[in-house]
């Protein structure tokens, strides 16, 4: 018989019912990294632009997960989305771009995209294609697999060339199994390599299977197509084609981005600069009048001391020999007459002459910027 401990036998309280598990956004990490999120886009609406100088690792990975929590809710302002970018080394410079993420699902090429023309026969080769047919040492995969692949990289070469791209050789090292070229797109380079993707296997199938992969670097896009049961590789080069294009694009805002990141900062910097150079030279007149207070303040002192001297001597007339009486007016004639050299006010002072402020100078009055200029930090 199971026991059932919904309800008691033995006259003792019923059980207590567990209480859910608290929901993640109602957790105190998700609560305070929310309010974190929700000031930092307030700040890039209100500033344009937030700077995080010289982060820890600790912090870096806190910015990082408080923009991806902004990104998963919601939080960007329509239109817009975060983009970070490194300031002064460590640092971090995070501001509002234009438009989707590249690698929104709206940037993504479709899935069935227009079919590319492959060839039937390895004649009339693209130049970049032809040496990698020449070349022995790569593709190195059975003879009908090998024909395939250069067919498919042809079909993908003069497609690309009827877009107006750029087939170029790739600089890219491969394996002997492997081979491919670059596409380029508006200056951006990609590579596209063929390969047996199970060279070791004995299943004829399976042998027979090449992949056409697409260079990830930092990024989550897709890279990587298979022959699949509803489609060939012949018949994915088009989206090959729309992927590569789809990440030139990508990287042609994020390269504007990052341009008008950095004219922003030259413009900031420029501001930043011309206030310290009138700091600067603002504390090289605070210090001309700080050194002539003080020469004054001395002056009179010195002067009352004069003062003080001379009536000494008038009430030493007659008391004192005539030696001692001369020798003391001789030291006040030069007392007096040192005072007037160092007092300021003997004559009418002149507006101080300024020089161009030393970077040294500049340095306490930038507020975290370089003097050495925008991309440095200070």
């Amino acid at each position: 018989m199971i026991d059932d401990d919904s309800s008691a036998t033995d006259g003792s309280e019923p059980a207590v019912t567990a209480n859910p598990r608290t929901r993640y956004g109602e957790r105190p990490v998700a609560r305070a990294r929310r309010a974190k999120a929700q000031e930092l886009i307030e700040r890039l609406v209100a500033e344009g632009r937030v700077r995080i100088t010289d982060p820890d690792d600790d912090e870096v990975a806190e910015w990082r997960r408080v923009v991806n929590y902004a990104k998963r809710h919601g939080l960007e302002p329509e239109g817009k989305r975060i983009e970070k970018v490194p300031y002064g080394g460590p640092g971090l410079e995070l501001f509002l771009a234009e438009g989707p993420h590249p690698n929104a699902r709206s940037w993504r090429p479709k899935e069935d995209g227009a079919l590319v023309p492959v060839p039937s026969r390895l004649g009339r080769l693209h130049p970049m294609v032809a040496a990698l047919k020449d070349d022995e040492s790569r593709l190195v995969m059975p003879s009908a697999l090998r024909r395939r692949a250069l067919l498919l990289l042809q079909g993908l070469a003069a497609e690309a060339v009827r877009r107006g791209h750029e087939v170029r050789k790739t600089r890219s090292s491969f394996y002997p199994r492997e081979g491919g070229v670059d596409v380029a797109v508006d200056g951006f380079a990609y590579t596209v390599t063929v390969r047996q993707e199970f060279p070791e296997s004995t299943d004829a199938e399976r042998s027979a299977r090449l992949v056409v992969e697409l260079a990830h670097g930092l990024t989550d896009r897709p890279g990587r197509w298979r022959d699949r049961k509803t489609r060939t590789l012949e018949e994915a080069l088009g989206v090959i084609l729309g992927e590569i294009e789809a990440r030139a694009a990508g990287d042609a805002r994020h390269r504007q981005d990052e341009e008008q990141a950095r004219a922003e900062r030259e413009v900031r910097w420029q501001a930043a600069m011309d206030v310290a150079r009138e700091q600067a030279v603002r504390e090289q007149l605070a210090q001309v009048l700080r050194e002539q207070a003080g020469c004054w303040q001395e002056a009179a002192v010195l002067s009352a001391y004069c003062t003080a001297l001379e009536r000494r001597i008038g009430e030493s007339d007659g008391a004192a020999d005539e030696q001692a009486l001369d020798s003391a007016r001789r030291w006040l004639q030069w007392a007096r007459g040192y005072v007037r050299s160092t007092d300021p006010l003997s004559r009418l002072p002149e507006m101080p002459q300024t020089s161009e402020p030393t970077l040294e100078e500049l340095e306490p009055y930038l507020r975290g910027w370089s003097p050495h200029g925008p991309e440095w930090r200070g």
